[in-house]
C-alpha cells in the first residue's frame, strides 16, 4: 500500500498513489541543494533576475496542465486556476524586474568611517511546508523571492496536491534556473522534523493551521532557525452606514466563496452597523442561495467540492456547534447527499463569542453575519480575535476607512472598499495568532538573508 493516494475530490475517485522518500534519499537530495547554493549566491542579481523570469515563461507553457491538475487534485474551479498561474507569472516578473533594487547593498554616510555598507547575502536551503488550498501560488510566494535572494528551495506539499508539487518542480527544471536549486519531497511529519533541525536547512516556512504553525514554530526555535509562518484567519469585513452597499455585498460574496471559500485572507465574518444591517442581509442572502456548487471543470459552477471529505465533516461539526450554542443558518448549512465533498454556500447570524463561527477559522464557503451597533462596535468586534490576518472596511469617506485601516485595525493586510487575494507589490501576512514574517512587497526577498554590516575605516 502507498503512503499517499491522492483523491478527486468532486467524484470520490482515486487519483494516483506515491511513496515517501527513503531518509538516505532526502539526505542526499538536502546535500545536492547546498551545492547548487553555493554556486547560485556567486551568481549576479541581474543573472538571477533573467532566469526567475524563465520560470514564469515555462509556467504559462503549461498553464492548462497543471491548471487541471490543481482542480483534479483540490476542487477549486478551473477558471481560479488558470488566474492563480497568472498571478504565479505576476510575482515571477515583479521580482525579476524589482529584487535586484531591493537587494542593492545600502551605502551609509557615518561619522569616524570612510562609510558604512549594508549588504543582503543569501544563506542557504529555505525549507517551505506549503498547503493544498492554492497548490501553485503558495508555492511560488516563498520560492521566487528566495531564489531571487540567492537561496536554495526545499518544498513539502501537502499530500493531497502531491502531483501538482511535482509538476511544479518539473516546470522549474525546464527553466533556465539549475534544477538542484528547487527540489518537492514527499515526506512524512518525522522526516520533516529532521530536515528543519538539519544543518544544512538554514531557514523554514510554513503556511497553514494555527496549531501547525505552533509545533513548526517550535521545531524551528529548538533548531535556532528563522521562520515565516503564514498561518490562519478570522478576517472581518466591516460595512459602515456610508458604505456603497451594492459594492460591499458583491464584494463580501467573492471574498468569502473564491476558491470554494478555502482561503485564508478571505471575508469570514461580515459585520454590519445597525443602520445598514437588514439591507445588507436580504441582498447578501438573496446571492448565496443563488450560488451553485457543481463540477469545476464546468463554466456554469461558482463553487466546487471542498479538497478533502474529512475538511467538509470538519466544517459542518463547526457549523452544527455554532447552532447547538445560538446562531441560526440564514441560508446552506445542510450537507448535500451523492458524490464528492460538496458543501453549500452558508451564512450564520447571531453568530457570538463562544461559537466556532466567532472564535476559529471556518474553512469553507460559510460566512459569520454579525450586528454592530456602529462603527466604534464593528472595528471592536473584528479586532476581537486571536487571528489578524486580514480584513476590510467599505465606506465612502476614504479617508476616514484608511485611517481606521492603519490606526485601528490589529491586522497585517485591509482592502479598502475591495478584494484581491494578493498583489507582488505589497506586503502578504499577519500579526497574532496569523502568524509572524512577510511575504511580497520587496519585504519577502528579505526575510531569509543574512543582513550584513560592513564598517568601513
Amino acid at each position: 500500500m502507498s503512503d499517499i493516494t491522492t483523491i478527486n475530490p468532486t467524484t470520490g475517485e482515486e487519483i494516483k498513489n506515491y511513496d515517501y522518500m527513503s531518509t538516505d534519499e532526502v539526505n542526499k537530495i538536502v546535500d545536492a541543494s547546498h551545492n547548487a547554493f553555493l554556486e547560485w549566491r556567486k551568481v549576479s542579481h541581474e543573472e538571477r533576475g533573467r532566469a526567475i523570469k524563465s520560470i514564469g515563461d515555462k509556467l504559462m507553457e503549461y498553464k492548462e496542465e497543471l491548471s487541471k491538475l490543481m482542480t483534479e487534485e483540490r476542487g477549486k474551479l478551473y477558471s481560479q486556476s488558470l488566474q492563480e498561474l497568472d498571478l504565479c507569472k505576476a510575482i515571477c516578473d515583479y521580482t525579476a524586474e524589482n529584487g535586484v533594487a531591493s537587494l542593492a547593498d545600502d551605502v551609509r554616510d557615518i561619522e569616524g568611517m570612510k562609510k558604512g555598507i549594508v549588504s543582503y547575502q543569501p544563506i542557504g536551503i529555505i525549507y517551505g511546508m506549503q498547503p493544498w488550498n492554492f497548490p501553485a501560488y503558495q508555492v511560488f510566494r516563498y520560492t521566487i523571492a528566495n531564489l531571487m535572494a540567492g537561496n536554495s528551495i526545499l518544498l513539502k506539499h501537502a499530500s493531497n496536491v502531491t502531483g501538482s508539487g511535482l509538476l511544479i518542480e518539473k516546470i522549474l527544471h525546464e527553466s533556465d534556473l539549475p534544477s538542484d536549486l528547487f527540489r518537492t519531497i514527499i515526506i512524512d511529519h518525522d522526516q520533516s522534523e529532521a530536515l528543519i533541525g538539519h544543518d544544512k536547512v538554514r531557514g523554514v516556512t510554513l503556511t497553514g493551521s494555527d496549531s501547525a504553525g505552533a509545533i513548526v514554530g517550535q521545531q524551528a526555535a529548538k533548531a535556532i532557525k528563522k521562520a515565516v509562518l503564514e498561518l490562519g484567519s478570522n478576517d472581518a469585513f466591516i460595512v459602515l452606514e456610508d458604505a456603497d452597499i451594492e459594492v460591499a455585498v458583491e464584494t463580501c460574496a467573492q471574498a468569502r466563496l473564491i476558491n470554494n471559500g478555502e482561503t485564508c485572507v478571505a471575508a469570514k465574518r461580515f459585520i454590519v452597523v445597525d443602520s445598514v444591517y437588514d439591507e445588507f442581509r436580504k441582498r447578501i442572502v438573496e446571492k448565496f442561495e443563488g450560488t451553485k456548487a457543481g463540477d469545476p471543470m464546468d463554466d456554469s459552477s461558482d463553487i466546487g467540492p471542498l479538497a478533502r471529505i474529512d475538511l467538509r465533516e470538519q466544517l459542518h461539526e463547526q457549523v452544527e456547534k455554532s447552532v447547538a450554542k445560538g446562531a441560526t443558518i440564514a441560508v446552506g448549512g445542510t450537507v448535500p447527499e451523492g458524490k464528492g465533498s460538496f458543501y453549500p454556500a452558508t451564512i450564520l447570524e447571531n453568530v457570538q463569542k463562544g461559537q466556532p463561527a466567532y472564535d476559529d477559522e471556518l474553512f469553507g464557503p460559510v460566512a459569520s453575519l454579525i450586528r454592530a451597533k456602529d462603527e466604534e462596535d464593528a472595528m471592536r468586534i473584528a479586532n476581537d480575535s486571536r487571528y489578524g490576518l486580514g480584513g476590510a472596511i467599505f465606506s465612502k469617506d476614504e479617508e476616514k476607512a484608511i485611517r481606521l485601516a492603519r490606526e485601528q485595525f490589529d491586522t497585517g493586510m485591509i482592502y479598502i472598499n475591495g478584494y484581491g487575494l494578493a498583489n507582488p507589490a505589497l506586503p502578504f501576512g499577519g500579526v497574532k495568532n496569523s502568524g509572524y514574517g512577510r511575504e511580497h512587497g520587496g519585504f519577502g526577498v528579505k526575510e531569509f538573508v543574512n543582513i550584513k554590516g560592513v564598517h568601513v575605516f
